[in-house]
């Protein structure tokens, strides 16, 4: 049977008590000891148990007339060995044997002082034992405890018994025992440090923080032979739009009364849910999406895989945001406002399939490169889709050091963040791709919807740029530059976009050759109550071929909860001029003119 370290010093205490009262008791009786009644069982008892040499007991019976045997016992200090017990003749009533009785027997007072000092000290003992082994009994279990939640951990080794941390205070502690093992505590003063133990050991034992920017739900050690993470993300984001302000109808360039589409409801507008993580090898980047908007009815259904093969270059292939403008470079969905503005609407390209170059290319300056199908394709079937192959890239430079917290929200336009520390970014964006109209030049609403004039015309709906004309290919080159400032909680976040449209194919004379729109953004932040309430204001302009819009609007944005990916902001918005852009989940549908105002919630992990 395998003895614990701490039973063996526990004995080995026992027996050491043991023979110090032995001699302390050896060395306190010097002489014979004789009672009768109840007093003499006592000294019996306790002469046994502090090993004081008995030769015979006898105990009388209640009538004491039974014959009780004599014993002597010699000092501590004696040389002559101690005499061999005598017996007492059976007559009680014999005067020598009375007298010789009576000179050996102890004084009362001095039998009685002996008692309670062995009572005493007997009680000191038991009580002293008693902490002992409660304490035994406590620290057990601790280490039982502790034992039970190592064995659960899935990153748990082999835990040697030096690897388990002991109090200070105890007089035990001073060095480990030689086998290895640990130290006991103050077997008298309970340690309170086992909550301190045991967390350290969860620590050292490297417990998985399971957010780790996203819901970790399955993450491999890192000595595993087949190194395998998957994170859950999500966005949601449900709003209230009401655009009822505005007139019922707009006219284009070409003086054709179109209709608005006003709205005035509530809506989940975006729901993404994300599984991530990587397989392999940690170099072996995956990502499976679901994206939703309940305004458009459209589910995208998408994935991408890439292979990071350093911080300088990492390849992703996929269903991707094409980083023509600063909102497409892992910004969605941390604006200033509800969305993205009117003018970045207008002038941005969209998503569609392709393979993406990503890095840093010295500390602080980081590129995004991407060569893909088109300008837009989240629902375009692959045998809609020309053979013309898109281009695009985006620059961007942090030279005072990062303008925002690591991890998904690193782009995010807010200063949540705040720092007493002046932060900047200078950004350049450009696009190039030869369009296609996605369908057949005898219908009258193509399924290219990522080119729009600023009229709020699709520039490929038959009667864009003429009468009964339509537009099968166009060129579409767009080159934006973008700003930011950071300061303790303010942040000042603008972009300037240049667009063209050429190279026309239709099936009739148009009066044009090409188109030149341009137009900026702006917007500026400040928290009031520091990553909680947030008040902002924003403008954006497109100054187009044919027409030029402009809008204004102010919002406050409060996060109820401590973090920067969870909040709610309503904002009160006016556009002038007609909207030159038509989004489906977007607030602006072509021709939108008046106060919109808008409430939302949006929850990102």
């Amino acid at each position: 049977m395998k003895i614990r370290p701490a039973n063996i010093t526990l004995i080995f205490a026992f027996a050491l008590l043991l023979v110090t009262l032995f001699a302390i008791s050896a060395s306190g009786q010097t002489t014979p000891t004789k009672t009768t009644g109840p007093d003499k069982e006592t000294v019996a008892a306790q002469g046994a148990r502090l090993g004081v040499p008995i030769a015979e007991i006898k105990t009388a019976g209640a009538d004491n007339k039974v014959p009780i045997a004599e014993t002597k016992t010699v000092s501590a200090d004696s040389k002559v060995p101690a005499a061999e017990p005598k017996g007492v003749v059976a007559d009680n009533k014999n005067p020598a044997t009375d007298a010789k009785a009576s000179a050996d027997d102890p004084k009362p007072a001095d039998l009685q002082s002996e008692l309670a000092a062995v009572k005493a000290e007997n009680a000191a003992v038991r009580e002293m034992l008693r902490k002992m082994a409660e304490q035994q009994k406590l620290l057990l279990e601790q280490v039982d405890r502790m034992q039970k939640r190592l064995d659960n951990t899935t990153t748990a080794s082999v835990v040697t018994p030096a690897t388990i941390i002991v109090p200070s205070n105890g007089p035990f502690s001073a060095a480990p025992i030689a086998n290895g093992s640990a130290p006991l505590p103050d077997p008298v003063a309970p340690d309170t440090s086992v909550a301190a133990m045991s967390a350290a050991a969860r620590t050292k034992q490297g417990i998985m923080e399971r957010y780790q920017d996203g819901l970790v739900i399955w993450k491999t050690p890192d000595e595993d032979k087949v190194p395998f993470l998957l994170r859950l993300n999500g966005v949601t984001q449900f709003r209230y739009l009401n655009t009822l302000n505005s007139d019922d109808t707009y006219t284009d360039h070409l003086g054709v009364e179109r209709e608005v589409q006003k709205r005035n409801d509530v809506t989940v507008n975006r729901t993404m849910f994300l599984l991530n993580g990587y397989i392999y090898s940690k170099k072996l980047q995956y990502s499976f999406l679901v994206w939703t908007a309940a305004g458009a009815a459209s589910i995208i259904i998408a994935g991408s895989i890439g292979w990071q093969f350093n911080k300088h270059l990492t390849l992703t292939a996929g269903y991707l945001g094409i980083p023509g403008s600063r909102s497409l470079t892992n910004t969605f969905p941390y604006f200033s406002s509800t969305d993205r503005t009117m003018a970045d609407n207008f002038f941005r390209p969209g998503f569609t399939q392709g393979i993406m170059a990503a890095g840093e290319i010295r500390k602080g300056l980081y590129y995004n490169a991407f060569l893909g199908n088109s300008l837009n394709t989240l629902s375009i079937s692959f045998n809609k889709i020309d053979t013309n192959l898109m281009g695009s890239g985006s620059v961007w430079w942090e030279p005072l050091g990062a303008y925002s917290e690591p991890g998904r929200s690193v782009n995010m336009y807010d200063d949540y963040f705040a720092q007493k520390k002046l932060r900047i970014r200078l950004g350049t964006s450009y696009t190039i791709s030869k369009e296609d109209r996605f369908s057949n030049l005898d219908t009258s609403s193509p399924e290219n919807t990522g080119v729009y004039n600023s009229d709020g015309v699709n520039a490929f709906q038959t009667g864009a740029f003429a009468i009964g004309v339509t537009v099968q290919n166009a060129t579409y080159r767009m080159w934006a530059t973008d700003w930011g400032l950071k300061y303790n909680g303010l942040a000042i976040n603008g972009q300037y976009y240049v667009r063209t449209l050429n190279n026309f194919v239709a099936n009739g004379p148009l009066p044009l050759t090409s188109t030149l729109d341009h137009g900026f953004e702006l917007s500026v932040g400040k928290f009031v109550i520091p990553k909680k309430v947030m008040i902002y204001g924003r403008s954006s302009a497109v100054f187009g071929e044919f027409k030029s819009p402009y809008e204004f609007g102010a919002g406050v944005k409060w996060h109820f909860l401590a973090t920067e990916r969870l909040w709610m902001n309503a904002e009160l918005m006016k556009i002038i001029g007609g909207s030159p852009y038509n989004g489906a989940f977007s607030p602006y549908n072509s021709g939108i003119n008046g106060w919109v105002p808008m409430i939302q919630t949006v929850l990102s992990f």
